[in-house]
């Protein structure tokens, strides 16, 4: 599984954390959850953790679903 890059993260002065994957916001983050996010970046992987909170991250069968003979056109 390749690493999740191109996100970052930005607090603002009422509490929010926006979360943005290449310059596009991903995420919008207020109260608690915007607290255990910040937590949970400052503790581990940043971008591994970016990834998670925005649902963009690669469960690793994108490559095999791609040939399904229902996704093919």
């Amino acid at each position: 599984m390749p690493k999740p890059q191109g996100f970052s993260y930005e607090r603002h002065r009422d509490h929010s954390v926006v979360i943005t994957h290449q310059g596009r916001t991903a995420a919008t983050l207020r109260g608690n959850r915007a607290e255990k996010f910040l937590t949970e970046v400052e503790s581990g992987d940043a971008q591994l953790v970016m990834a998670r909170w925005t649902g963009a991250y690669k469960f690793g069968n994108e490559r095999m679903a791609k040939n399904h003979p229902r996704n093919r056109r």
